[in-house]
């Protein structure tokens, strides 16, 4: 399982103070955000919820399923964040809330004219290495925090949840970085699918790395593939997807380990030179940091039930 970053949570409302015990709702409003804080305390489904702005929810404590977009529901927990455009109606179940156990998450509400404001700034200022402009993917709506979106999105609660003077201020800043951290997220997960063949050449180098995992791989190679400079290529994949070229190797060689380790008859050291490292202690330091466990617990928390 992938590596998530829950985000820090707000004491659980006092029972006498409680609204109602399903999407109980404490608000903070701003001048282009509004952050809603929802608890529900007893088991419910198919809650219906709509906003007119659109939102970035983000689950603190508990588990949802939530249904979006007639798609199948799935499962929503910690450290994981859902997108839903204006005037889409999220149905959701809260299969195990309780008093004893209450759900919790937070919705944030951004004005249009504010993303609009700050994808137009991006574009300008910021231009990508394609023809392609800043923009939400509508596709990319559901992802794991990883820890500089989940850093953004505490700073941002902890801002609107504040009661100090100017925080309308630190808010719009700290929402033009939540616009950039989010649609970077959604690149990344954009880069697994990934074309060698693509005109993006930031699209054809993760496609490169891709099919090229097992063997050495330079940056400045990668860069002369892009024809950037070397400078360059960092700053622009950096920007693209927010982390720099050889956090992407690495995520990738981890991804490409994780897939081999479910080899039950498969060597941690094979998997280690098969993903293109030279150095065993290293892929085993590199593994554990990105996944909190060694290779070969992963492999063992893994075998299939007939081992």
């Amino acid at each position: 399982m992938p590596k998530r970053y829950p985000l820090n949570t707000f004491a659980i409302s006092p029972e006498k103070s409680l609204k109602t015990l399903v999407e109980n709702r404490n608000a903070y409003t701003l001048a282009n955000c509004e952050l809603n804080i929802y608890e529900t305390h007893q088991h419910s489904t198919l809650v219906p919820l709509t906003f007119t702005d659109f939102v970035v929810t983000s689950m603190l404590r508990g588990k949802k399923i939530m249904h979006l977009f007639d798609k199948p529901g799935f499962d929503y927990i910690p450290g994981e964040t859902v997108l839903v455009p204006a005037y889409v109606t999220m149905q959701i179940d809260f299969p195990e809330a309780s008093a004893q156990t209450p759900t919790q998450c937070i919705a944030l509400t951004i004005d249009n004219n504010k993303i609009q404001q700050t994808l137009q700034f991006l574009n300008e200022r910021y231009p990508r290495s394609s023809t392609e402009y800043w923009q939400f993917h509508s596709n990319h709506y559901h992802f794991l925090n990883n820890i500089e979106l989940a850093q953004t999105i505490n700073k941002l609660t902890s801002i609107c949840s504040d009661s100090g003077i100017g925080k309308d201020i630190l808010a719009d800043l700290a929402l033009q970085e939540l616009i950039v951290r989010i649609i970077q997220t959604q690149h990344l997960s954009l880069a697994d699918e990934a074309d060698i063949n693509s005109n993006n050449p930031l699209s054809f180098i993760t496609g490169y790395i891709k099919a090229n995992i097992n063997e050495k791989i330079e940056v400045a190679h990668l860069s002369a593939q892009a024809c950037m400079s070397k400078a360059t290529f960092y700053r622009m994949f950096k920007r693209e997807y927010g982390i720099s070229p050889l956090e992407y190797i690495a995520q990738e060689r981890i991804k490409k380990a994780k897939n081999l380790l479910k080899n039950p008859y498969m060597s941690v050291t094979a998997v280690c030179y098969e993903c293109g490292f030279s150095d065993l202690n290293y892929f085993v330091r590199m593994f554990k940091s990105i996944e909190g466990i060694t290779p070969k617990q992963y492999q063992l928390n893994n075998l299939p039930q007939q081992f």
